[in-house]
C-alpha cells in the first residue's frame, strides 16, 4: 500500500470510462485515502450515471461529483453560440478542467490518469506546479486486454454505452464519428432532438453544427432508405445509410474494427475521431 504522504492528496477524476474505472480498481488497495470525483457537465449519457452507481456499490467508494458554478448554456451564451469544438474545447476547461483545479486548490496533489502503455497521447496535464500527474498504467505496462481484465474479473465489466458508442463524454461530444451521432438517435432520441437544438437556437439566428459542414437532423436523414440494425437489440427500425457508407450491427461488431475497416466514404471516419476530450475519456 502507498502511503499518503504530508499534507499531499491522491486524486483519481473519473470519466465513466473503461480505463479510469480499470484504474479505481488497481488503485483501491495500493492507495491510501484515494479520492474518487467525476466531473459532470449535466449533459452526461444515461449509462454514464448508471456506471458510476455500478462503482460506487461494487468497490464500495464514495465519489465526489464535482460541476461548474456556471453551466454549458451560461457558457454557449458568453461564447456566442459558437458550439465547443476540437479548435475550440471550452466546454472542457469551463466545465471541467477548472472546477477540478478550484476543488484541489493550493494542496500539493498526486493527479492519477488511466492512460495506458498501448496508448500513443497524453492526458490532462495541468499548469499549476502543485498538480502532479501520475501513469500508473504506463509504469506498470498495462495494456488494453490488462484493462479488460482487471474489470471482468471485479465485476465491473464495461459501460453499457460501448454497444453504440466509442468513449465517454457529453451526449453531444464533438468528438463522437458520424455513425456514433446516428446511433445517439437511435439510442436516446430525446438527447439526439437536444443536441439539435443546440445548433439553431441562438439570438443571431445564425446556425452552428457540431460536426463540420452539415446538421445532425441532415446527417440522420441523408437517406431514409438505409438500413441500420438497432443497436440496442430491439426490432429492427430499418434506415440505410446513402451510397457506400458503412453499415453496422452494433451488438456484434467492436468500434475497433468499426475504425479499422475502408469504407469509400472517407468522411465517414471522422478525423476528430482521433483525439478525445483528454480529461474525459480516459
Amino acid at each position: 500500500m502507498t502511503k499518503k504522504s504530508d499534507n499531499s492528496r491522491h486524486i483519481l477524476a473519473l470519466s465513466g470510462g473503461k480505463d479510469s474505472a480499470a484504474l479505481a480498481v488497481y488503485l483501491k488497495d495500493k492507495i491510501q485515502d484515494l479520492e474518487y470525483v467525476f466531473l459532470d457537465t449535466g449533459h452526461e449519457l444515461p449509462e454514464t450515471y448508471e456506471y458510476l452507481e455500478r462503482m460506487k456499490a461494487i468497490l464500495g467508494i464514495k465519489i465526489t461529483t464535482l460541476r461548474s458554478k456556471r453551466d454549458f448554456d451560461y457558457w454557449l451564451t458568453i461564447f456566442g453560440g459558437v458550439l465547443p469544438s476540437p479548435q475550440n474545447r471550452w466546454c472542457t476547461r469551463e466545465l471541467k478542467i477548472i472546477p477540478y483545479e478550484q476543488y484541489i486548490g493550493t494542496d500539493k496533489t498526486f493527479s492519477y490518469v488511466g492512460l495506458r502503455y498501448d496508448e500513443d497521447r497524453m492526458g490532462y496535464i495541468s499548469g499549476k506546479p502543485n498538480i502532479m500527474p501520475r501513469y500508473p498504467f504506463i509504469e506498470d505496462e498495462l495494456v488494453k486486454e490488462d484493462i479488460k481484465t482487471i474489470l471482468e474479473d471485479s465485476g465491473l465489466g464495461l459501460p453499457t454505452y460501448y454497444k453504440w458508442r466509442s468513449r465517454s463524454g457529453c451526449y453531444f461530444c464533438f468528438f463522437q464519428r458520424r455513425i456514433e451521432w446516428v446511433a445517439l438517435h437511435s439510442c436516446h432520441k430525446y438527447l439526439f432532438e437536444k443536441a439539435c437544438a443546440y445548433e439553431s437556437n441562438h439570438a443571431d439566428g445564425r446556425t452552428y453544427t457540431w460536426v463540420k459542414g452539415v446538421t445532425l437532423q441532415e446527417l440522420v436523414n441523408k437517406d431514409k432508405e438505409a438500413k441500420i440494425p438497432n443497436p440496442v437489440g430491439k426490432k429492427d427500425k430499418s434506415k440505410k445509410l446513402k451510397d457506400n457508407l458503412l453499415t453496422v450491427k452494433f451488438d456484434t461488431i467492436s468500434f475497433d474494427e468499426v475504425s479499422s475497416q475502408e469504407t469509400k466514404d472517407l468522411s465517414w471516419q471522422d478525423d476528430e475521431a482521433k483525439d478525445g476530450c483528454l480529461i474525459c475519456t480516459l
